[in-house]
């Protein structure tokens, strides 16, 4: 075990999902080359713990579960809107969140990121309305997922590995 190593591991996962979620603010894009950076992290964060808290199946459950439910999601949002109502950058976020939470964590995590979405979005909504003093469109607004997933894998993982 390698706890100095595990924790900065922590600590890069935290500033790489600050880094992801301004650019998603910013631009509407995860570029591949942070998410894998993410990803990548959690490998090795599994590794230098020694399996302390999730075994390698789980590591890839994690993964498969975290990238497949969203990728269901996002194939029944883009149906029903007819548009892409997420992106492929927040599909693989959480893929790569799964790496570090395993399946049950990163159904958490989702279900926590996308409340945040919702508090995201309404704060927006209600903010553009009382600039334009007009009433709130929800049915049009469009917010990027990638800060409110963030939030959720941070909420998850913090209650995860500190066992709060």
């Amino acid at each position: 075990m390698l706890p100095f190593l595990s924790i900065g591991c922590m600590i890069a996962a935290v500033v790489v999902l600050i880094v992801l979620s301004v650019i998603d603010l910013r631009t509407r894009l995860l570029p591949n080359i942070w998410v894998t950076t993410f990803a990548g992290l959690g490998i090795l964060f599994h590794w230098s713990a020694g399996g302390a808290y999730l075994g390698p199946a789980a590591v890839m459950l994690g993964g498969l579960a975290g990238f497949g439910t969203l990728f269901a999601i996002r194939a029944v949002a883009n149906h029903l809107y007819k548009q892409d109502a997420l992106g492929l950058g927040d599909v693989k976020l959480m893929g790569a969140a799964g790496l570090w939470l395993g399946p049950e964590g990163v159904m958490l995590a989702l279900s926590l990121g996308a409340f945040a979405g919702l508090l995201h979005g309404l704060a927006v909504g209600l903010y553009q309305a009382g600039k334009t003093g007009k009433k709130p469109d929800f049915t049009r607004l469009q917010i990027p997922a990638g800060p409110g997933f963030s939030v959720g894998i941070v909420l998850a993982g913090t209650y995860q590995f500190l066992d709060l």
